[in-house]
């Protein structure tokens, strides 16, 4: 059975790399192992969830308070990675 009728792709339905393919030229924010994230425009990525970000910033959570590094155009090792959210850090 077909829901909704309109013909939209239901999202549930989506592969990891479609919808990052969809995040490309948008904010991401991507949750790293450790106390780190990342927030900045995704440009590209490959099959290892290798990423190149722009205008990215990192947030550190260290014992006294967050730190935040202005870092700019990465080249991001997928290995690293934990979580991915399109749209930027929530606070943002």
């Amino acid at each position: 059975a077909v829901r909704g009728g309109d013909g939209a792709k239901n999202l549930s339905h989506l592969l990891p790399s479609e919808l990052m393919d969809r995040c490309i030229g948008s904010k991401i924010w991507i949750l790293l192992k450790g106390e780190r994230e990342l927030v900045g425009t995704l440009q590209g990525f490959d099959m290892y969830v290798n990423m190149v970000l722009d205008d990215a910033m990192e947030y550190e959570h260290t014992p006294h308070g967050e730190k935040t590094t202005q870092l700019g155009q990465i080249l991001l090792n997928g290995n690293n990675v934990a979580l991915l959210v399109p749209g930027g850090k929530p606070s943002e």
